[in-house]
């Protein structure tokens, strides 16, 4: 097939290459047949777009026709990331989910190679760790949505040219509306919400002042604690 690149700055091309043929999963293949320039390929072009390697074959505003199309069966798969092994053990082993330990490695690496390269398509931050809410937005997915449900007192910075890039969401969760209560309320009913694996540590309302300092730096085994404010007497 034929493309126009721009092999650097200042340089366009009309070359041949290969073409793509069959489409994998989840991607579709568009016989193009119109191509709008945008201000960005000028930039492109110009030399001044900001996170763009060279050689690059420039247009995205395309007009064509689906020529193929593999579509995959819609699933939802949930990837817990951690750096508590206890806790990582617990995803996999009662609730079913991959899991990534996140003090092991390359999470940038292991992420692509879960997504195919792509990363996820929502991700949600719960940590309450800066750090680890900066560094979320590397692992959304173009188009994706990064959903922080960590609060934290401290500037939360990022990338200007990534964010863009991906063309993502960025939403800060703090709480639940009443549909959001109904929905949960009907899972546990329906059984879908393991509780007896979820709560690990319960306590009255008598005991909490010294098992909350206790639980504050004593992790291990502890999932979601409960006190018990009825049975308190």
């Amino acid at each position: 097939m034929n493309v126009v690149r721009c092999a650097e700055p200042g340089r366009l091309v009309f070359e041949e290459q290969q073409a793509p043929g069959t489409p994998p999963e989840g991607w579709a293949l568009v016989d193009v047949a119109y191509v709008g320039i945008c201000g960005t390929d000028y930039h492109i072009f110009e030399g001044r777009h900001p996170y763009l390697a060279y050689p690059r074959v420039m247009g995205h505003e395309v007009s064509g026709t689906i020529a193929a199309i593999n579509a995959p069966i819609a699933q939802l798969n949930v990837t817990v990331m951690d750096v508590d092994a206890e806790r990582l053990a617990f995803a996999a082993r009662q609730l079913g989910f991959l899991v990534i330990d996140g003090s092991k490695g390359s999470i940038i690496e292991t992420i692509a190679a879960r997504t195919a390269g792509t990363g996820f398509d929502v991700v949600f931050d719960a940590t309450g760790n800066s750090r680890s809410m900066q560094s979320a937005f590397a692992y959304v997915a173009h188009g994706g949505v990064m959903v922080m449900v960590s609060v934290v007192p401290d500037d939360i910075t990022f990338s200007d040219p990534e964010f863009h890039k991906r063309e993502m969401m960025l939403i800060g969760s703090r709480n639940a509306t009443r549909s959001d209560f109904r929905h949960v309320i009907a899972s546990i009913r329906a059984g879908k919400i393991p509780i007896d694996q979820l709560v690990t540590h319960r306590t009255t309302l008598r005991d909490s002042p010294r098992d909350i300092a206790i639980w504050a730096q004593q992790k291990s085994g502890l999932i979601k604690s409960v006190i018990d404010v009825a049975g308190s007497g």
